[in-house]
This record gives C-alpha cells, structure tokens and sequence, in this order.
C-alpha cells in the first residue's frame, strides 16, 4: 500500500505541471487571439498569463475546496426557513429592501377605492 502512494507522489506531480502549462498557454493564445485586436492591449507571455490564470482562479474560482462554506442548496434552505416563519409585513419590509438594494423601484400597489 506504501508502495503505490509513493508512484502517485510523481504523477501528481506531473500532473500539477502538466495542468499548469497548458492552462497558461490556453490563457496566454485567448488573449494574444481576442483582447490586442479589440481592446488594443498587449500581448503577453507565458508567465503572465498563467500569472492571470491563478489571479482569476483566486478571484472567482476559490482554491477547489468545497468545505467550511455555504453551498447554494443550504442557503436556499436556509431562506426558504426564513422565508415561511415571516410574518406579510415583513415579507413586505424585506422585499422593498432588497429592490432597493439592487437599485429598482419598490412596486407599489393600487390603493383600494382610488
């Protein structure tokens, strides 16, 4: 069992390199093919680019692990709880908030009699 778990040391290795090249040379001809000609920036290099390709994996990807935080089925849940032990007004309360937040305009109801 020893045995097997030291071959896999290498191949994961490899494998980091590997996944590691070739997603900095996909970065790096996406932009050298698309952003110089519509947006008129410089192309890049190798090391920039997968530069970027950790910047945004950092940014908008997190690291891959999928513990310790919230997933959308959980808070869905969670809101859906929420959702059904409030009372109409605040419902109400808490809709207009977040139409706010957002920047829309809360909908206002016709008035009944006028």
């Amino acid at each position: 069992m020893r045995r097997k778990r030291i071959l896999w040391i290498p191949a994961a290795i490899v494998g980091m390199v590997l996944f590691a090249f070739i997603g900095g040379e996909v970065v790096m001809r996406l932009w050298n093919w698309l952003l110089p000609d519509l947006f008129g920036f410089k192309q890049l290099t190798f090391w920039p680019a997968l530069g970027l390709l950790a910047l945004s994996r950092i940014l908008f990807g997190g690291f891959g692990m999928r513990g310790g935080g919230m997933n959308r089925s959980m808070f869905r849940r969670r809101m859906a709880e929420r959702w059904e032990r409030m009372t109409p007004e605040e419902r109400e309360k808490f809709c207009g908030g977040m139409h706010g937040r957002w920047g829309r305009e809360v909908p206002q109801e016709p008035k009944a009699g006028g």
